[in-house]
């Protein structure tokens, strides 16, 4: 197992260290650098759980709908009014 150190974030700097396999290792290394997308490790892992965060909080949004059609709560709008109105 390999381990990386990963900052948190600039408003309160702290570190994680997460144990990975030698192939995990190898493939969070080549998404960063010269020949990577991101400059380093941290910066590709605070994207994966921003991505994270985003996935959950559209999920949640769903399941709202959901409920809402569930308890018909719903509009006369069409969604191309709704988005028109944002």
């Amino acid at each position: 197992m390999a381990s990386i150190s990963l900052s948190t974030g600039p408003d309160m700097p702290s570190s994680l260290n997460v144990s990975l396999t030698n192939e995990l290792k190898k493939f969070v290394i080549s998404r960063t650098g010269d020949t990577g997308l991101y400059a380093t490790p941290s910066e590709y892992i605070r994207d994966l759980i921003r991505g994270d965060i985003a996935t959950q909080e559209t999920v949640k949004h769903v399941l709202n709908g959901l409920n809402d059609i569930k308890n018909k709560r719903m509009s006369k709008k069409s969604i191309l009014d709704i988005h028109g109105e944002i």
